[in-house]
């Protein structure tokens, strides 16, 4: 079950890569009419609909995206089958067709089929195509029907499949919505409180890629809170809308990289040149984008106790940000680029106070890092025993080929080669591997390239945490299978 979610949540994340787009056209359009939001400039008004056009439709990208990630082929038909799982449930589950269905005002239906299309419909949809396309793909029917055999049937079996999945629906829709809505409105009223409880479990559930699922609670409108897509549109409340995100940004572009520097400077002397590498790139990419997994997943498992530390750090964020009403937002993650460009964004509330705290947090975050290391002897980067490391001259470059080449041979043979891998795949940051065998798993030899960190997730599941360049070594690891 655990590596169904796992794959889950890869999945998910090619739907969420298209959130830049959305962030740079409307903070541009913003940032030209900050007053009138496109009404006072034709260039502002086409920029922040054309951003509003994917914010406003994430959930079909969620049911094409989970679909084509968790179908065994990552086919297109499974994607289009997603689409028309989607469309199928939207529209028998719309407003004006249940009023049809029951034969009453469209005012009196249940408010919940007026938020049918939303990121869980959608990545149920997603769910259901995938099933059918790993289902039906190769199914070969009789000669008559033959045209409609194999991928040609996944959309055709979807839909058949969303009829059943929408009767349910129907009457369980409202409800979950019901449900769903209290716990937002749990965790929304304890204001402060509850955001910086979402911060902290938002950390803690980063290793099994479920922090996606906690995510879609808060920043998308599963249960009414829509944190991002409100702020972009700017709507709501000043100073509230925006919580669930602002705390991210102390951590994300200061608290994070102050980690990695106390990690670099608590490195053993021969060591440090290779930490100073992998720390600096980590960093950067933290403060720059937002992404912090190179980091975290840097010590998440060397030094768990100091993940939960740093879980812990990220829930005070968010409640402090929250408690003082400072606000930003971000369309892919809680890096400058956002910042900058959600600050035209007229709904935005004091976020230079959290370039402050972010200040603030690098210095706490610097000294207990390098307390607890030192104190307790944490085993980070640039600090493991000599016995765990071998010579990485040379290891991650290959004869005749690029650094993706060398360090995907010297990874595909720490995994124990085509007599050991069965499969290979990768999220934003990560490999993620099955193998038939753990015990042929060389984890130093894999480290020795230099990679952030290795993640045993299951008997036959291994991570192996690259950073944002993960696709090129996933494509030259997949040009060396057999």
């Amino acid at each position: 079950m655990m590596k169904y979610f796992q794959r889950l949540g890869s999945s998910l994340m090619l739907p969420v890569a298209v959130l830049p787009a959305a962030a740079i056209l409307m903070g541009i359009g913003y940032w030209i009419d900050p007053t009138g939001w496109g009404s006072g400039n034709v260039a502002a008004a086409f920029l922040i609909k054309a951003g509003g056009s994917i914010i406003d439709n994430m959930a079909i990208l969620f049911a094409v995206g989970v679909a084509l990630g968790m179908s065994k082929d990552k086919d297109g038909s499974a994607a289009l089958s997603g689409l028309v799982g989607f469309l199928v449930v939207t529209t028998l589950l719309s407003t004006g067709t249940v009023s049809m269905l029951l034969g009453i005002d469209p005012t009196e239906v249940n408010a919940a089929f007026g938020k049918i299309g939303n990121q869980f419909i959608g990545i149920l949809s997603g769910l259901i195509a995938a099933a059918m396309y790993n289902r039906f793909s190769h199914v070969q029917l009789p000669t008559a029907l033959a045209f409609f055999s194999g991928k040609r049937l996944v959309p055709i079996m979807t839909a058949a499949a969303m009829l059943v999945a929408s009767a349910a629906l129907f009457f369980i829709w409202p409800l979950i919505y019901t449900a769903l809505v209290n716990f937002g409105e749990a965790i929304s009223g304890l204001g402060a409180v509850g955001a910086g409880l979402y911060g902290f479990f938002n950390r803690l559930l980063i290793p099994t890629g479920l922090h996606h699922a906690l995510n879609s609670v808060f920043w998308f409108d599963v249960a009414g809170i829509n944190d991002i897509g409100n702020f972009w549109a700017s709507t709501g409340t000043k100073g509230i809308t925006g919580m669930y995100q602002a705390g991210y940004f102390p951590i994300m572009m200061f608290g994070l990289p102050a980690a990695a520097l106390a990690m670099y400077h608590t490195a053993k002397t021969k060591r440090k040149k290779q930490t100073a590498s992998l720390m600096l790139a980590a960093g950067f990419a933290a403060f720059f984008t937002g992404v912090t997994e190179p980091i975290e997943f840097a010590f998440m498992f060397l030094a768990p106790a100091l993940y939960v530390v740093h879980a812990a750090l990220t829930g005070l964020s968010l409640f402090i940000a929250a408690s003082f009403q400072w606000t930003a937002g971000f369309g892919f993650s809680a890096g400058l680029v956002d910042f900058v460009l959600s600050l035209k964004i007229p709904i935005a509330n004091q976020p230079f106070m959290l370039i402050v705290q972010g200040l603030v947090f690098a210095v706490i975050y610097y000294v207990i890092f390098r307390f607890l290391i030192v104190k307790f002897n944490l085993k980070t980067p640039g600090r493991e025993d000599d016995e765990n490391i071998q010579d990485v001259d040379g290891a991650t470059v290959a004869a005749g080929g690029n650094k993706f080449s060398g360090m995907a041979a010297t990874i595909y043979d720490g995994l124990g080669g085509d007599a050991n891998v069965t499969s290979v795949d990768h999220c934003a940051t990560r490999l993620r591997i099955e193998v038939k065998d753990m015990d042929k798993v060389d984890q130093n030899k894999i480290k020795t390239t230099g990679v952030p960190g290795v993640n045993v997730v299951g008997t036959q599941s291994i991570q192996v945490i690259v950073g944002t360049s993960v696709q090129f070594v996933a494509d030259e690891i997949k040009k060396m299978r057999k």
